[in-house]
């Protein structure tokens, strides 16, 4: 069983109890004579790895997009989701498919900050909760929809836009937060601790900079009301620090929102690159926590995240994918491995650099910190029963040098022999058990293998737009914002 405080990683072999979904004993006296047995046969038993920052719309858009900087990066995204319209049961099938990978790779629970294109409706958010609730995966789900328009909450745009483009810049999204509070009625009603507590609901604001002071506002009272979690992207690309300078009277967004009474321990500080000091102070003080993505941050070279900064401060740290199409996978074990290798760019101290149990326990604890589920991420009785096998004969441990940092430098998802959520198995030997996975993989591969051709043009018909955001990021690019997260020219 994995035992992260021990030197070896892990305890002798052992016995574990579950009942009612939650761990109810760990030890030899633990089982009863009448429990169903699972044998370990020399295999790890850990908890499930949590997918603490996710988009489910763009499962299937994998590989669609090269490597860009966010604001160009999402120029190209939402368009071809607009032009989908998806279905309700596209929907299912978009966001089953990450359900699939993460399960059949011990990922066991997600936080998924989900957005609409073109807009949200009581059926398309009922197919991704549904999905969730089929699969057995544990899910905490929010709605991440803007409600201001693009130059509002970007900066530059409106000197570099022509004339003839500003219209549609300016236009805000149809609905508007009345409307988006009555959908929340609807997912806190409806889904909000279903499936005996496995699904829950968050609140998301996007960001600070996408809404409006009432409407942030009046997120985080149902945020107090119902004690959920607050997704907010701040300060991931350099872009959004000079917006701050720009929109904000020289605040950064953490800031704005401190200002705004809104920085809380609810509160998921998402990706979190260009913070300052002052910013890691303020998140430290509120105990807000902070959500790494890696290999996104890599993907569109937003910057490298000050790891080390943030644990000095006390600071709560999860791991998360993303969105498939800003990572290419769904693949927690690589979101973990590039975690633990990243940050040796941070500086020349290696007594800084994060250690493999460190970064274990952001994929764990860490995550079940964020989702405010009390235990999970751990092996404590108690704690729910979100567990893996590991198979510790697979290449990835032979021979067995150390298991945390073969854990976290070497294991690809692809040794995870059984996977249970809640006291279920729902995965075993590489295959989801818990629906009929390859029926659901011919029905997907088949609805979107018919769509490439709408995405392409839904790519092209944004391209007049290209040179007028282009534009915008190489300004803030030029600006000086007093640091970086990045490697500076002529670096090797």
């Amino acid at each position: 069983m994995l035992e992260l405080d021990s030197e070896q990683g892990m305890s002798s072999p052992t016995d574990l109890l579950v009942r009612d979904a939650q761990i109810a004993g760990i030890g030899p006296e633990a089982v009863p004579d009448d429990a169903r047995i699972i044998e370990g046969n020399g295999d790890l038993l850990m908890p499930g790895l949590i997918n603490a920052h996710f988009h489910s719309s763009v499962n299937h858009m994998k590989g669609r997009l090269p490597c860009l900087p966010l604001e160009l990066f999402m120029l190209f995204e939402s368009p071809a989701l607009e032009a989908l319209r998806p279905t309700a049961r596209q929907a299912y099938l978009r966001t089953m498919l990450g359900c699939i990978e993460m399960l059949r790779a011990g990922t066991t629970a997600v936080m998924d900050d989900c957005f609409f294109v073109p807009e949200p409706t009581p059926e398309i958010i009922d197919a991704v909760a549904q999905a969730y609730a089929d699969s057995g995966i544990r899910a905490t789900l929010a709605l991440d929809e803007p409600e201001l328009s693009e130059l509002e909450k970007l900066p530059f745009l409106e000197e570099l836009a022509p004339e003839a483009m500003r219209a549609g810049l300016a236009r805000r999204p149809r609905l508007k937060a009345e409307d988006l509070l009555a959908l929340y009625d609807h997912l806190i009603g409806r889904w909000h601790g279903a499936e005996e507590g496995r699904i829950g609901a968050a609140v998301s604001c996007s960001a600070p900079q996408r809404v409006s002071r009432e409407y942030f506002a009046a997120l985080n009272a149902l945020s107090v009301e119902h004690d959920l979690p607050v997704f907010a992207h701040m300060l991931e690309t350099r872009l959004q620090r000079v917006l701050g300078h720009e929109k904000f009277g020289g605040r950064s967004l953490v800031r704005y929102t401190h200002d705004l009474g809104l920085l809380s321990d609810r509160m998921q500080v998402i990706h979190a690159i260009w913070v300052d000091d002052d910013d890691l102070d303020l998140i430290a003080d509120a105990g807000a926590k902070v959500a790494h993505n890696p290999i996104s941050n890599l993907r569109l070279g937003s910057g490298v995240m000050p790891f080390r900064e943030m644990l000095d401060r006390g600071i709560s740290v999860s791991l998360g994918v993303d969105e498939a199409i800003a990572d290419d996978a769904i693949n927690m074990w690589s979101v973990m491995k590039t975690a633990g290798m990243i940050h040796t760019l941070s500086g020349d101290d290696p007594d800084l650099w994060p250690t493999a149990r460190e970064v274990l326990r952001t994929a764990t604890v860490g995550g079940g910190e964020v989702m405010r589920r009390p235990g999970l991420g751990a092996l404590e009785i108690g704690a729910p029963a979100d567990l893996i096998l590991v198979d510790l004969s697979s290449l990835a441990f032979l021979p067995l040098n150390d298991l945390v940092r073969q854990l976290v430098h070497v294991e690809n998802g692809s040794s995870v022999r059984t996977t249970m959520v809640a006291g279920r198995v729902v995965a075993e030997n590489g295959r989801v058990t818990s629906v009929d996975e390859a029926a659901l993989l011919d029905e997907a591969r088949e609805v979107f293998g018919g769509l490439a051709l709408i995405l392409r043009r839904a790519s092209e018909e944004v391209s007049d737009l290209l040179p007028v955001y282009r534009a915008m990021h190489d300004r803030a690019v030029a600006s000086d914002v007093g640091m970086t997260r990045k490697l500076g020219k002529g670096l090797a």
